[in-house]
Formats: structure tokens, C-alpha cells, sequence
């Protein structure tokens, strides 16, 4: 087991875009976009020294209750070799003590019914938090649409779509909806459409600031703008998220106007065709609501997201090691009391209008 060092970033980051299992959330790029987190590395390595396993770590101070590790999507190895995971969990507590780190929590790539790293996870010492539906319960939607792109040609996926998605790329392009790559001062659109997505649909809106930063990290190998006009004028937008053999659709902003004109639907499709021809194996829809009834708010999310073909897939949720019980529990109730709480006055707020 080792760390990364500034000598080593090379070597771990051909490791991870080359690995079946990789995620741009533990990538060094994804990391200094999250300047709010300390970034470690955990390696582990064969008896020749070849990296075999890694785990990208954040660490952040949480006032009051002090410092908190967490790992979107890792690890990425064999998730199944007991040796391996043993590694990168001896990495993890050598950070614990030197972040004195109350608890560590990882959302892993992995499906819920992988009984085996269940298994073997359990066995180590970590414990499943299982029992999430929707998307204030966890860090990262464990509910996803994904869709197998590998090997398949444009006709092949698209005839894998429901009619209707169909009928919605045709009226997009029929209707004179044209979608361009953007540029980072076409963010500014973005974010202003974005701006109008959230409050209508109700959840926040990070700063402009932010997509900046995610450009300035990731683009334009990892990161694009797509933007969707009508009568040159923007209307919708999304970003996808490039690496390894993945893509991402990792935000979407549509306007209030010309919504009848379906271009949200175009330009997954665009992106979609990117992504095959890019020859990736996988197109993530990324985060939909477990809760799957039409009377649910982000129903409507789900089914255009099911649309397109792609699997609804359920992930084992969170795991992680309470190095300090009591005061994870009662980290516990004091986020989720905070999420409650917002939630509320947004729900006021909205009434008010």
C-alpha cells in the first residue's frame, strides 16, 4: 500500500482511465474541483509494485464534529479480491489517524445485489447503509438510469428507445432546434437557464464560479458544453462528464420557454452519438428518485431518463467505517435535521410566490 505523490500522479491516472471500473469522481482532475476537500490517494500494488487498486479520499472539516472522509465511486479494482480491498482499507485508516477523522464514507460504483463485496466489506469491518429512496438521503443518487453503448452502433441504440423519445428528437429537429458546442463564456448561459431550472423545479443551484472551475479542470479532454438555440437563442443545455471509457451527463438546464420544442431530448441524443463515437462502453444518465410512482415530484425525471432505453440500476448505497461511533450517529440526525429543515423553507418559500 502507498500514497500518491506528485511524482506518482501520472502513474495513477493512466491506471484509472485504462481500468473497466473507472469514475471521474476519483480522478486528480475531479479533486481540484472539490477546493472545499483535502484529496489522498490510497494505492494498493502487486509484489512488483503495479498499482492493482486505488481509492480516491476527500477530507473536509465539519464544524463542530470535525474532520470527515468520503469517496464518491471508488474503490476501483478487482472489487472482489478480499487482499486488495484489505490494502486500500489500511490506507483509509492510516488517513483517519492522521486527519483524526470521525468516520469514513464511501458511495461505491456497485451494484445492491453484489452479495459478495457485501460480504467481504462486512468482514473487513465496514458497515451498509441500504435504505436510501431519495435523493436528500445520500451524497450520490443511488438510483441511476445507465445505458450500454458498448460495441453498438447509432441505429442500434436508438432503436432501443421508446417511440415517444424518438418522436421527441424528431419534433426538436423538425421545429429548428440546433445544438452547438460551447465555450467557457457560454457557461454564463448555462448557468442562467440553470438558475431558472431551480426554481422551478426546486433544488439549488451551485455559483457559476463552480462550472468554471469544472471547466478550467476538465476541459475540453473530460468536459463539454452542449447547447441547444432556437432562433439563435439559447434555450437548453447540458454537461457531460468524459473519462475512461464513460460518459457522463452530470447537469441539465432547460428554460421555462420553449420547452414544447423537446430540446432536452436532442440533446441527449447529441451526446449520446458522441459518447459511441468516442467507442465508451456506458452513457450514465446519472441520479433518478427510487420512489417509482407517477404522484412522486421527480417522476417526470425518471420516465424521460427510461425513455431512452437505459437500465434503471440500484447501487449498494453507503458504506463506511464509524472510527467514532457516537459522534457519526449523531452527525447523522444533526444532517438529516438540516436537510429537513431546508427542505421546509424552501416548500414556505415557494408558497409565498
Amino acid at each position: 500500500m502507498r500514497f500518491v505523490t506528485k511524482e506518482t500522479e501520472n502513474e495513477y491516472t493512466e491506471f484509472l482511465e485504462k481500468h473497466d471500473r473507472c469514475n471521474f469522481q476519483q480522478s486528480l482532475e475531479w479533486g481540484k474541483v472539490k477546493t472545499a476537500w483535502i484529496k489522498e490517494v490510497v494505492l494498493a500494488e502487486d509484489e512488483n509494485g503495479k498499482i492493482i487498486g486505488s481509492i480516491c479520499v476527500l477530507i473536509r472539516k465539519v464544524p463542530i464534529f470535525g474532520n470527515m472522509m468520503y469517496s464518491s465511486r471508488g474503490p476501483v479494482c478487482d472489487i472482489h479480491d478480499k487482499k486488495v480491498l484489505d490494502q486500500l482499507t489500511e490506507g483509509v485508516k492510516e488517513l483517519a489517524k492522521k486527519y483524526k477523522a470521525f468516520v469514513f464514507r464511501m458511495e461505491p460504483d456497485i451494484k445492491k445485489d453484489d452479495g459478495e463485496f457485501r460480504k467481504i466489506v462486512e468482514e473487513i469491518g465496514y458497515k451498509v447503509k441500504d435504505d436510501a429512496k431519495d435523493f436528500k438521503d445520500e451524497i450520490q443518487p443511488r438510483f441511476v438510469f445507465r445505458l450500454d453503448i458498448k460495441d453498438k452502433t447509432e441505429d442500434e441504440i436508438l432503436a432501443g428507445f421508446h417511440q415517444k423519445t424518438r418522436y421527441n428528437i424528431r419534433l426538436a429537429t423538425k421545429k429548428g432546434v440546433v445544438v452547438k458546442e460551447g465555450t467557457k463564456e457560454d457557461l454564463k448561459d448555462f448557468h442562467k437557464i440553470m438558475v431558472e431550472t431551480g426554481s422551478r423545479d426546486g433544488f439549488i443551484i451551485r455559483p457559476l464560479e463552480y462550472f468554471e472551475k469544472m471547466y478550467d479542470e476538465l476541459a475540453p479532454k473530460h468536459m463539454k458544453l452542449l447547447m441547444a438555440y432556437y432562433e439563435d437563442k439559447p434555450i437548453s443545455g447540458i454537461i457531460p462528464i468524459m473519462y475512461g471509457n464513460k460518459t457522463w451527463y452530470l447537469y441539465g438546464a432547460s428554460s421555462n420557454s420553449h420547452r414544447n420544442l423537446m430540446p432536452n431530448y436532442l440533446l441527449q441524443w447529441e451526446m449520446i452519438k458522441q459518447a459511441i463515437a468516442n467507442k465508451h462502453d456506458m452513457y450514465d444518465f446519472r441520479g433518478v428518485s427510487g420512489v417509482v410512482d407517477e404522484s412522486h415530484p421527480q417522476y417526470g425525471l425518471y420516465r424521460f431518463k427510461k425513455g431512452f432505453g437505459a437500465e434503471f440500476t440500484e447501487f449498494i448505497g453507503e458504506v463506511y467505517l464509524p472510527f467514532k461511533p457516537l459522534v457519526y450517529k449523531t452527525y447523522k440526525f444533526a444532517e438529516k435535521t438540516f436537510r429537513t429543515l431546508r427542505d421546509w423553507k424552501r416548500r414556505i418559500n415557494e408558497g409565498k410566490k
